[in-house]
């Protein structure tokens, strides 16, 4: 019995659950990255003509001439959504999925082209890729709930390097550039915090890009919404913080490129 102690230790080490490494050390970004996230996003929504979700009034995130009013079964729109799906790795069966359905559509067919899967994730992965974040930073995903848990890894190993911070949305009022996030489930959960249990499978979310803020109002963009890339006017408190419409949202990912040393200037927003 003694002489398989050993090998019975080690076959216990084999079949112990290896904790992932820790990411590696974020690199800090100018605020040309957070400019150029706002400008892509806002020049998206106003390729896809310039659609409004949500309370009525002008958007204060600027005027839009619509220059192609378009849904996502377009067969015009097919190489938008195809440029966003070739920003994630994990795209699946996405791209030749509708590569058929729109072979299909030139023959004159109606086809659900792009109706599945759900591409917001990765055109918000898009968005921040284009706007010159590396994969360190921010990690592609067709899901959501994966790329932001890469995030909150990356923060919680290295809280004063994360380009992304997770706040909590009772408490933090959104800023242009901060992802406004909600948990689409049937069973959502409470708070942020509670994600850590299951980080790392798959949970319906929703993210935007937030891309104006104004007295009672926040406004951001995001993909697959309508059917388009559209701009969602939320209702927000007199501290600026957004209210449940219709949901509560589950985190605010603070985006601080160009906030960190040695890029951080006080004057800027």
């Amino acid at each position: 019995m003694l002489r398989l102690l050993p090998l019975l230790l080690l076959l216990a080490a084999c079949a112990a659950p290896v904790a992932p490494p820790p990411p590696p050390p974020p690199l800090p970004y100018p605020a040309a990255a957070r400019d150029r996230l706002l400008r892509l996003a806002l020049e998206e929504w106003r390729e896809w003509g310039c659609r409004v979700s949500g309370e009525a009034g002008e958007p204060v995130a600027g005027a839009c001439v619509p220059t192609f009013p378009a849904r996502e079964s377009d067969p015009e729109s097919f190489p938008r959504v195809l440029a966003y799906w070739r920003s994630v790795p994990d795209a699946e069966n996405a791209i030749p999925r509708n590569r058929v359905l729109y072979a299909g559509a030139l023959r004159g067919e109606a086809t659900p082209l792009w109706a599945e899967p759900y591409w917001s994730a990765a055109f918000i992965s898009w968005l921040v890729g284009a706007a010159g974040v590396d994969t360190v930073e921010f990690a592609p995903s067709a899901s959501h709930s994966r790329y932001l848990d890469h995030l909150d890894a990356v923060w919680a190993a290295h809280p004063a390097l994360a380009a992304f911070v997770p706040r909590d949305p009772a408490l933090h009022a959104p800023r242009p550039g901060d992802l406004l996030c909600r948990d689409r489930s049937s069973s959502p959960l409470a708070h942020w915090s509670l994600r850590a249990a299951e980080r790392g499978r798959f949970r319906p979310m929703h993210c935007d890009v937030v891309v104006g803020v104004a007295p009672g109002m926040v406004e951001a963009v995001g993909g697959n919404v309508d059917d388009a890339v559209t701009l969602v006017r939320v209702p927000a408190d007199p501290a600026g913080r957004v209210l449940p419409n219709p949901r509560p949202a589950l985190v605010i990912m603070e985006n601080r490129l160009g906030r960190l040393p040695p890029w951080h200037q006080e004057n800027r927003s």
